[in-house]
């Protein structure tokens, strides 16, 4: 196999043609698990989709909460986007190369976009904290310019980082093997088969593990403690069930998002308790689930898109309809 060389830092640094995605090949079963995968991503590309439209072409719904909604649903478009048709090709065609250049870019948009979908769901939880603790005051701080400052923010740092974070990988020397045991270009599982010191790739993945996931989750942690508090001073129990109400779809994401990635994240990066099968099943479905389900069991349970969807389904009903029942002209 031929190598491509490049000249940095006085020293060799080779890189193969690309690398073999070897995650899957040992799983029983694992035709109906990627019937299930197809499943997913076509729920979450539909509901997403609809979402978006809906708070698009629904100017009323130009609000701030609506802009974290619709942005989570890009988000979640996105990241299963970047994963689940490829793994559904190698699949299919049983080609699991994937070409060096194109890896690193595979790992670049599945690590901006899961760290923008974790910042997305503290997003939501700075609106819900506004919202509740801030009540007279909520329109006047969560504007929808301060909104898009705040999305905007977002994703220029997790540009920023994960380039930084991509961008070093090209540092490394990969002399030996280059079979991934995952599902997709794997940050860790890629560097660990580096033949040159990836001390500062492990470094920069330990820092951004805290930075990009812990750091938001533990935002969330506090937001709900202010949250709470604020509720159990209320007077009124309607109110502090009425309050609470608001904050339940949100809770359901956050622990269907965060609570497995950093049990994986725990155990199997730095413990090294979990099996590689394991991790490689457990990391895939943590990763894809929550896209699926964030617009099931939020987006289209808030009552504003609910009932502009259920609207939505009737005028496409009624039109349906009409145009059955209208007589054909020659007959």
């Amino acid at each position: 196999m031929s190598f491509l060389r490049t000249f940095l830092n006085e020293s060799d640094i080779i890189h193969p043609p690309g690398f073999y995605i070897i995650g899957f090949q040992t799983f029983p079963f694992i035709s109906v698990y990627f019937i299930f995968l197809a499943f997913v991503y076509v729920v979450t590309v539909l509901f997403n989709s609809l979402v978006i439209c809906i708070i698009v072409f629904n100017r009323c719904l130009h609000t701030p909460k609506f802009l974290a909604v619709a942005n989570l649903a890009v988000i979640d478009v996105i990241l299963n986007t970047c994963t689940i048709p490829g793994m559904i090709k190698i699949f299919l065609v049983k080609d699991n190369f994937v070409p060096f250049n194109l890896c690193l870019v595979q790992m670049f948009v599945y690590y901006m976009f899961g760290t923008l979908e974790s910042y997305a769901l503290a997003i939501l939880a700075y609106d819900r904290l506004i919202a509740i603790c801030f009540p007279l005051r909520h329109n006047s701080i969560n504007t929808l310019q301060s909104m898009s400052c705040i999305v905007g923010i977002s994703w220029s740092f997790s540009l920023g980082v994960i380039a930084f974070s991509t961008g070093i990988m090209t540092q490394l020397s990969f002399c030996n093997s280059v079979r991934v045991f995952s599902y997709f270009c794997d940050y860790a599982p890629v560097f660990r088969l580096a033949c040159n010191d990836f001390t500062m790739q492990w470094s920069v993945a330990t820092l951004l593990t805290f930075l990009l996931l812990v750091g938001p989750f533990i935002f969330i942690l506090l937001s709900y403690i202010s949250i709470l508090v604020t509720v159990f001073r209320m007077k009124s129990l309607d109110s502090r069930v009425k309050a609470l109400a608001t904050c339940i779809e949100h809770l359901i994401l956050v622990a269907v998002f965060y609570i497995p990635l950093i049990t994986i994240f725990t155990v199997g990066f730095y413990l090294r308790l979990i099996d590689p099968d394991q991790r490689v099943l457990s990391l895939s479905l943590a990763s894809c689930l929550p896209p699926c389900i964030n617009p099931i069991v939020y987006s289209l349970k808030t009552k504003e898109i609910k009932v502009r969807a259920l609207a939505l389904v009737r005028k496409n009903t009624i039109g349906t309809d009409l145009r059955k029942s209208k007589p054909q002209r020659g007959k």
